[in-house]
């Protein structure tokens, strides 16, 4: 049998454009996966000589599905930049208009992009297996899901002004306070949207049995974690400090001041794909693997903080093995839905705070520091907004490191894993095809903006020789 290469290409229900590529030898064992986003940003070089001040609103075109992620960051960056305290209604306006965009971006993930393999099967039909598939046999999930990221959005809509790419958060607070009227409704939202999280925690906990053998292949390989905590070890989404953990759950780095990354990981890049490969730079490319985001949120703190959130976060303790933190990225769906409990206790948590509604939500100074650094816990995990400007705030370089990019190695590692579990090189089947492409959607990557396939699946494949020619190219459906 000679060397091919097989293509799957557009990975469906991403938010972005990406292809996987993996290599079989002359027995049709996989030698080599790689993960291909084929999407070009270019954000970084446009952002240059516009006013810093513009920039939330610019970064959060990157998105359409976590603008909100990208403002914050940016408006904290600009917030370093001024050199200001942002007033205390601003910070718990911007906390709470963040846990709603969790709410909304893990409802989308969870119920809209992955409950289809879940629920219909990894080898269900193709034309079913898409959430009009998840209408037709489970209603009250798809009903559920729709509400919930409802829920998120609506929050969002009453804080920014509208649901998608608000333009609220600024350098120094934000744009408008939250009107007293206001308050009694969104905090009518916050019971009904419990009560979704914990029968859908309920549900996933049945079915999460039938995956037995997907759970030992979905990215279960020793890596470290990084997210932001609390400086007492909290689960943290806004502020907070750095914590990198490994394998074991030793910590590497205990509480590093966000501003200080460029001395914890290195990037680099790779010809094959647009997006760059982070490390934890002590250790190198090969060792220095890490995992951002929900798991690794879970991970590195030592609590959540809020009562249910701390109970679901118990429960989730059964999938450490000899007490090391949880390794398996198939987690990553429960973990989605305990932050969507946590998130919405401390949305309720601050909505009944009596300054929530205080007037005063933003400071006003100029240039006052030539460098500023924004992070956040973006929903796929650590977002960085580094910005250099010139006296008069123009924007002068940009780095922007994403969440994804932090994943993109454990993408990688992760689909190598299950082609060489599910794959035999004979026979390229639906099933295999689509445990390949859920590898990636566990991450849940936010390439660009949103792109999702319902229905025709979308997939091309391509047989290549051993010098790159074509051997034979068809669709799945």
């Amino acid at each position: 049998m000679a060397k091919k290469t097989v293509t799957i290409d557009p990975v469906t229900r991403i938010e972005g454009h990406g292809k996987i590529t993996f290599q079989l030898d002359e027995q049709g064992r996989v030698t080599r996966a790689r993960f291909h986003v084929t999407d070009f940003r270019g954000f970084e070089k446009f952002c240059e000589h516009r006013p810093f001040w513009e920039m939330p609103d610019i970064t959060s075109r990157i998105c359409g599905i976590c603008p909100v992620s990208h403002m914050l960051a940016s408006a904290k960056a600009g917030d370093a930049i001024l050199g200001v305290h942002v007033p205390p209604a601003a910070h718990k306006l911007r906390r709470l208009i963040h846990w709603a965009q969790l709410v909304q971006s893990h409802a989308l993930s969870f119920f809209h992009l992955s409950a289809p393999d879940l629920l219909l099967g990894m080898e269900s039909d193709p034309q079913e297996r898409n959430i009009l598939g998840l209408v037709a046999k489970y209603p009250g999930v798809a009903k559920d899901g729709i509400r919930l990221r409802q829920v998120g959005q609506e929050i969002i809509r009453v804080l920014g002004g509208k649901s998608v790419h608000p333009s609220w958060a600024v350098p120094g607070g934000v744009q408008s306070p939250l009107k007293p009227e206001k308050v009694d409704s969104l905090q009518a939202l916050v019971p009904e949207a419990l009560e979704i999280v914990d029968r859908t925690l309920d549900l996933y906990r049945e079915k999460i049995e039938a995956f037995s053998t997907d759970l030992e292949h979905y990215g279960d390989f020793p890596s470290l974690y990084m997210g932001l905590v609390t400086p007492d070890g909290g689960l943290e989404h806004y502020d907070g400090v750095l914590r990198v953990m490994d394998a074991g759950g030793k910590i590497l780095e205990k509480g590093a001041r966000p501003e200080t990354y460029r001395n914890i990981f290195s990037e680099e890049v790779e010809s094959w794909s647009y997006l760059k490969f982070p490390y934890y730079k002590s250790l190198g490319p090969e060792k220095g693997l890490y995992r951002v985001g929900p798991l690794a949120r879970l991970n590195v703190c030592d609590r959540a903080g809020t009562p249910r959130a701390d109970r679901a976060l118990e429960e989730f303790g059964r999938w450490k093995k000899d007490g090391r933190p949880v390794s398996g990225s198939f987690h990553m769906h429960e973990a989605r839905l305990i932050e969507i409990l946590f998130s919405l206790e401390k949305i309720a948590e601050t909505l009944s705070d009596p300054h929530i509604t205080d007037t005063h939500v933003r400071s006003h100074a100029g240039v006052n520091g030539r460098a500023g650094v924004g992070v956040i816990e973006a929903p796929r995990g650590t977002l960085f907004h580094d910005y250099l400007v010139d006296e008069g705030g123009l924007v002068q370089e940009v780095n922007l490191v994403v969440a994804s990019g932090h994943n993109n190695l454990a993408m990688n590692r992760t689909i190598l894993q299950i082609a060489q579990a599910f794959g035999n090189g004979t026979e390229i089947t639906e099933g295999f095809l689509n445990r390949m492409e859920h590898g990636i959607r566990i991450y849940d990557p936010c390439l660009s903006c949103s792109t999702h396939v319902v229905g025709r699946h979308g997939l091309k494949m391509e047989f290549l020789g051993p010098s790159g020619d074509l051997l034979r190219s068809f669709e799945l459906l």
